[in-house]
């Protein structure tokens, strides 16, 4: 297997309007960033993807761009920017970038021009169809609830639009476009970026025909018309060709309806296109048939059968990305832990998961410190426009709101979104004005000032943990075989190359538990835990413990 420093790389996921305000605007900006690089580059991380922070009008946090050449002053502009990349280098951090190409902001240059009339120049850089029996041409529901389409009355057409609509589709059919963003990507790796998180990037290709779906569940909407289009591949190897493969830089696809068996070809060494994507199974494994909003129960061995089915579909040729949450879902802990009773324990226990799996490992900003959902007490302290408009929808289809409000709390985009809490000081040191978003108030006892100085912190386990990846090579590029696939209480797994070999168990329950397996435990050292207990007997395991052993030498 190829070895490249994105493939070791621990990157560090910053969501900037809520990592750090300097200004007292109540938003985090650049500058805030810098104030905490050491704080960054002491988790281990060799890089930061930092979510957008370009000219935008804000209708979906920045993933609305209005210049894709141009930093945001409300972030601290240029300058700042050039700044940080400055300062990032000569820590020896990378910067992997947003890439927003799937759709820009109405408020774009290309779409102000593109609405004016059918025979502008920029009209083909987006998808116009007329309407079919007095509404919209499909049936299509977009992202974020109500119809894909939105009608524009200058020209009697509809615009298609897959998120909100201040989010216009471009078409990649046309040429220009394709140009005008590979132009905007290698416009950046000039500046010295290191690579790219390419959103929704799957969504680029659209279908042949635009027809009603009959599917019932959005997910399968998704799957078969949204994602992988028939020229997907095609426009990312030409991308691949014209910018990506002349710069010594990573790329990670954002994937929405990639699946296991499309998957592995966006990222196959020998077909030139992305270096890694994010599929997203282990964080749609709740959804029911109504999506994100219509949660459903799920067990431990579906969330293995993901990550085992994954290694298994990704070990000749490609590379994944490991990661249990980021800006678009719920807490990690909150969702995938036990919050109530085990908020320490299982917080280590996921974050062993992540720095113990085959891939490029992903931390999103609060977790090395068990950030947890909010669960505000209204819905107008909500800001999310996902959230809002599946709010409006549940109410417009007569729903138990008191119900909804239930689910609202576990699975709003805002519980990733709150300001990260430095210490517990008045809004926790992220800013000393009104913060865009209300703290979580555990801020109190969750912060980075209380962990610092304690040593059995989830932040200093974090610290430990990827030093000890770090220090072994097989957790980043040896086999992986899950040994208990059926099991619903442990997640136990071998990683091996022909000099090591680890065996790491996890503990996802309440109980004291022993792992079965016909293997001698003598044959395996104690290496690492999250908990202080059973280190005298390797297969047992208290609740949320996990335990790393390592096979002994001959």
């Amino acid at each position: 297997m190829k070895k490249t420093w994105w493939k070791e790389s621990v990157v560090y996921q910053i969501y900037p309007r809520s990592f750090n305000d300097t200004t007292g605007s109540g938003m985090g900006d650049i500058q805030g960033i810098i104030e905490k690089l050491d704080y960054i580059k002491s988790l281990g991380a060799d890089a930061i993807w930092l979510c957008p922070v370009y000219e935008s009008p804000n209708d979906d946090n920045g993933y609305d761009i209005s210049d894709y050449r141009k930093i945001s002053e409300d972030f601290g502009g240029q300058k700042a920017f050039d700044t940080l990349l400055d300062k990032m280098h000569q820590k020896g951090l990378k910067l992997v970038m947003d890439l927003v190409a799937n759709h820009t902001s109405d408020e774009h240059y290309w779409f102000n021009e593109s609405r004016k009339s059918k025979e502008n120049p920029y009209r083909d850089y987006y998808i116009w169809k007329d309407g079919k029996n007095g509404g919209p041409p499909t049936n299509w529901e977009s992202f974020f609830n109500g119809s894909t389409w939105e009608y524009d009355q200058l020209t009697d057409q509809y615009y298609l639009h897959y998120f909100t609509k201040k989010q216009p589709d471009l078409n990649w059919e046309n040429p220009k476009v394709r140009k005008e963003i590979f132009e905007v990507i290698e416009y950046w790796f000039e500046k010295g970026v290191d690579g790219f998180r390419m959103d929704v990037i799957s969504l680029i290709s659209k279908p042949d025909s635009f027809q009603d779906t009959q599917y019932v569940k959005f997910q399968d909407t998704i799957i078969n018309i949204y994602a992988n289009g028939p020229k997907i591949h095609q426009y990312l190897h030409e991308m691949n060709q014209a910018v990506l493969s002349k710069y010594d830089i990573m790329t990670v696809g954002e994937g929405p309806g990639i699946d296991l068996k499309n998957g592995p070809l966006y990222v196959d060494e020998k077909r030139k296109e992305l270096d890694m994507v994010f599929h997203f199974d282990h964080l749609f494994i709740d959804c029911g048939e109504g999506g994100k909003y219509d949660p459903q129960p799920y067990d431990l061995p579906k969330f293995k059968k993901v990550f085992t089915d994954w290694d298994n579909a990704l070990k000749n040729g490609g590379w994944g990305s490991i990661f249990l949450g980021n800006h678009d879902f719920s807490r990690m802990v909150s969702r995938f832990g036990n919050v109530d009773e085990y908020h320490l324990e299982s917080s280590k226990l996921l974050a062993t998961l992540l720095l113990t799996l085959r891939g490029t490992v992903y931390i999103y900003q609060g977790d090395e410190i068990g950030m947890t959902n909010v669960g505000y007490p209204s819905i107008a302290d909500y800001n999310d426009v996902e959230t809002l408009n599946a709010w409006n929808e549940a109410k417009k289809k007569g729903k138990d709101m008191e119900e909804f409000f239930k689910i609202v709390h576990s699975q709003s985009r805002d519980n990733a979104r709150t300001p990260m809490q430095w210490n517990n000081s008045e809004n926790a040191g992220f800013t000393n004005g009104t913060p865009w978003l209300q703290l979580n108030p555990n801020y109190i006892d969750i912060n980075v000032s209380q962990q610092e100085n304690d040593s059995n912190s989830i932040l200093n386990y974090y610290r430990e943990m990827v030093q000890f990846r770090k220090e072994n090579d097989v957790l980043v590029y040896g086999d992986y075989e899950c040994l208990n696939e059926d099991d619903n209480e442990l997640f136990v797994y071998r990683r091996w190359d022909k000099d090591v070999e680890f065996l790491i168990l996890h503990n996802f329950s309440e109980n004291d538990l022993r792992f079965q397996k016909n293997m001698n435990a003598e044959e395996y050292e104690f290496c690492k835990t999250n908990v202080q207990e059973h280190l005298d007997d390797s297969y047992l395991l208290a609740p949320w413990q996990t335990k790393v052993l390592r096979k002994k030498t001959k």
